[in-house]
């Protein structure tokens, strides 16, 4: 059964994260190597996900969700990532979904969606990347004509995670070919369809196979004269896009750094562990000094980590601008992650290259944190534009 419902709360949360960890440790951890080892979708874990209600965490309780915080949220993605960071995929998509609806969708789209993506029968992917155009979201090509009550949509989408088993895709279209500036003429159009390859004009791709994130489909979505109903408008009005999504990549962000945690807490203890069992010379090599300085980084790397993340998670949860924070944390948090990860296979040694060991595993997650939802260099962009106009010289 899912957790109660209830507000913000020390108490709630705590229930709800024993709840998941018991959850990772009985049912993720033991069968992680075998999904990712065959690149499998988990389709018993995502049952049992909808069980227990993570899919609505965040959707208001009026529409049947657990109308929880960003907090919590960003805290269940950390410890299901410890477990297996390809399940907390399953989430982020979603979730930047029902933040779409829920902030800017209108009432007749908050009924028609929220409750039945709060027990997951809905899943929603987030399609906004294009072959020539990701970072550039100005860039732009898939076209959406309105034609009556409808919307014809063309054009080709890419890296749509959970694009194949997803029954709602949040879409970023061209409804103005001609704006002013580039980032307008741009919208939201909530596009249905079944799961499958194929559903009335739109063709799922082939999984593309990843170093890491297994598990978790990504696809490419080609629409081919799919027709949208135009009351699917995110908001019902037109040229909003660019700002709607741009408000979930900093959600986005904000999981990723969440992921970041939950995988580099996993390689710091694994290490801890390893560190006091494994003897070298007589001794266990945490008793060396050359050990003990990298967990002294290690450690103090996650501990920044997270503190920047839940900073984050805070700052959006309150409503305020976080742009800024949450690039930092995506930064930060991914970039001590891989180097946190690159330390605990050194200390494993050659058992850390073996996947028997779950650091070989950690290892090849590690970087999808630093391209997922913007490059870290996109991200130092981002950082240092918001630097200069907070501390811009009179």
């Amino acid at each position: 059964m899912p957790i109660a419902a209830a507000d913000e709360n020390t108490e709630v949360r705590e229930e709800l994260l024993e709840v998941v960890r018991r959850f990772r440790d009985k049912e993720i951890i033991p069968t992680a190597s075998h999904y990712d080892a065959q690149d499998e979708y988990p389709e018993p874990i995502v049952e049992r996900m909808k069980e227990l209600g993570l899919f609505g965490i965040t959707v208001p309780t009026e529409y049947g969700g657990l109308g929880l915080d960003l907090l919590t949220y960003v805290m269940v993605v950390e410890e299901l990532s410890y477990g297996w960071m390809s399940v907390s995929g399953f989430l982020n998509t979603h979730f930047m979904g029902c933040f779409l609806i829920k902030t800017f969708g209108t009432e007749e789209q908050k009924q028609k969606f929220l409750p039945r993506m709060a027990t997951g029968e809905i899943r929603a992917a987030y399609s906004l990347s294009e072959p020539d155009a990701g970072s550039d979201v100005a860039a732009i090509r898939t076209r959406a004509v309105r034609d009556g009550d409808e919307y014809v949509v063309n054009g080709t989408k890419m890296w749509l995670t959970n694009g194949r088993e997803a029954r709602l895709v949040v879409t970023l279209v061209r409804t103005d070919p001609n704006p002013d500036t580039r980032h307008r003429g741009l919208s939201v159009l909530l596009v249905e369809k079944e799961p499958g390859p194929r559903y009335e004009g739109i063709t799922v791709g082939p999984n593309i196979h990843k170093l890491g994130y297994r598990g978790v489909e990504t696809v490419e979505l080609v629409f081919d004269n799919h027709r949208v109903p135009a009351a699917n408008l995110l908001g019902a009005e037109e040229g909003n896009g660019f700002p709607q999504m741009m408000a979930a990549v900093e959600l986005g962000r904000i999981n990723i750094a969440a992921r970041a945690v939950g995988v580099a807490r996993r390689a710091f203890e694994e290490s801890i562990r390893y560190a006091q069992q494994r003897e070298t010379f007589g001794r266990p090599i945490a008793q060396h000094q050359a050990i003990q300085f990298k967990l002294a980084e290690m450690g103090t790397k996650l501990h920044a980590a997270r503190l920047v993340c839940h900073d984050a998670a805070r700052r959006k949860n309150r409503g305020e601008r976080c742009d800024l924070q949450a690039g930092m944390a995506k930064y930060f948090a991914s970039e001590a992650c891989w180097e946190i990860c690159q330390e605990a296979l050194r200390i494993h040694g050659g058992n850390g290259y073996a996947n028997e060991y779950p650091i070989e595993r950690l290892y090849r997650d590690a970087p999808l944190m630093i391209v997922g939802e913007g490059t870290n260099e996109i991200q130092k962009m981002v950082i240092g534009r918001r630097l200069l106009e907070e501390y811009a010289i009179d």
